[in-house]
């Protein structure tokens, strides 16, 4: 097999913005379905109800975005990231938008009417998942947040594994041994240990462990593309170039998507409402998502630049959107429920297009005013060393390795409902 020139490998990934895009809207379009009661419907039910693989598309970009840093700075030598910095630009990210959400699903929205300071304190701090079997109405989506940030704790001794140092100098890459024990630590704690350990007060089925798959294909192309940049031998194995060549064939990549698609939106990935699946139906879906997901994502990464899909991916408007994209995952559920509450659209009785079109609309205009006012206001605070950050000679992640803003957003295993409560 022919090596591909690898002086085209990006250094950017313009696209990856417009991806976020298109997988929050996923979320959004599957979480109104839920309402409509479209996933009734024969054939395009099954469809929208596997529209939270946008969920896996989330896992997978955090997964490559966040580790790139990692796998870049070991291959030129230099120091790893500072932990406490990494750590401080995730929690501007995110806690801002988060807090001021989860405040307004809790003051505005009647089904959380009687929550205490318990469930206040819990739902603030991103915790419900570990000490409650329910989340607040408006906020079933948070637990991929909390999930997430989960991944952003441990990332870094994931990649003190990966990638070891011996006398300060980079020693050999070890991915693939860390990478098949995330996948096989999702088997087993979806087959057996979940399950076993579950005591039914908490929600053990939504916890890292479930989705670490998800995120080792994101660590494996971050580790693809720090070959091909930079030459190396490892760059020459089939693997690689197999993974190369793919990428830049985004027809074939996003084809063979839709087809493991399909296949998802059948039961042998489990049922499409909330009836719990079977644990082989389980696992199934997971899998077939961390596929669909990095095939999604891959030419994103490797697409030539100068191609119709990264032209038409890497276009203002749909970037722009990605942008708004952490917005839209937060508020969706909450304006959901406003609107359906406004138009009088009770539960499973129809009028998708409509909830669907009206929330998107809402989800965007509070997202662009949320992006405005706060924001890019707090990304201002991400130079300002926190006490607990490593000195300057290990710095964070550049603000180009982590454009994704890492949280998921759309019901995976088992589902979470757009109102009301997790099953």
């Amino acid at each position: 097999m022919q090596r591909p020139d690898d002086s085209s490998v990006a250094t950017t990934f313009p696209v990856l913005d417009s991806l976020r895009a298109l997988a929050a809207i996923a979320v959004l379009a599957t979480h109104a379905a839920f309402w409509a009661g479209d996933y009734s419907e024969p054939v395009w039910g099954w469809a929208l109800a596997r529209l939270d693989v946008g969920v896996a598309v989330f896992f997978v970009l955090s997964g490559f975005l966040l580790s790139l840093p990692w796998f870049e700075r070991h291959r030129t030598g230099r120091p790893a990231p500072s932990t406490g910095r990494y750590l401080w630009k995730r929690a501007l990210r995110l806690a801002p938008v988060y807090v001021i959400t989860a405040v307004a699903a809790l003051s505005l929205l009647p089904g959380n009417d009687d929550a205490g300071p318990g469930q206040w304190a819990s739902t603030l701090l991103l915790a419900d998942i570990y000490v409650d079997d329910q989340l607040p109405d408006g906020l079933t989506q948070m637990w991929s947040l909390a999930t997430e940030v989960a991944f952003y704790v441990v990332l870094p001794a994931l990649m003190w594994l990966a990638l070891p140092r011996r006398d300060g100098r980079p020693g050999r890459a070890r991915l693939a041994p860390v990478v098949l024990a995330m996948v096989a630590t999702t088997v087993v704690w979806l087959l057996d240990l979940s399950v076993r350990l579950d005591t039914g007060d908490t929600m053990m089925r939504l916890w890292l462990p479930s989705y670490l798959t998800w995120f080792a294909v994101g660590l494996v192309l971050a580790r693809t593309v720090t070959r091909a940049r930079h030459r190396d031998r490892g760059a020459r194995d089939r693997l690689t170039v197999l993974v190369l060549e793919l990428g830049r064939s985004p027809g074939l990549c996003w084809l063979s998507a839709a087809a493991l698609f399909a296949v998802a939106a059948t039961p042998v990935a489990g049922p499409a409402d909330l009836t719990p699946p079977t644990l082989g139906a389980a696992l199934t879906k997971n899998l077939l998502y961390a596929a669909v997901a990095g095939l999604i994502v891959l030419p994103g990464v490797f697409a030539p630049a100068d191609g119709r899909f990264a032209r038409v991916l890497s276009r203002p408007v749909l970037r722009h959107l990605g942008h708004l994209s952490y917005g839209i995952f937060c508020v969706h559920l909450l304006l959901l429920e406003l609107i359906t509450e406004w138009r009088d659209m009770p539960l499973f009785e129809g009028r998708g297009l409509e909830l669907f079109s009206l929330t998107l609309l809402a989800s965007v205009a509070v997202s662009e005013v949320l992006h405005r006012v706060v924001e890019r206001p707090s990304q201002r605070l991400r130079d300002i060393r926190p006490p607990w950050a490593a000195t300057a000679a290990s710095q964070a992640p550049s603000d180009r390795a982590t454009s994704s803003w890492g949280a998921s957003s759309a019901p995976a295993q088992p589902s979470s409902e757009p109102s009301g409560r997790n099953q």
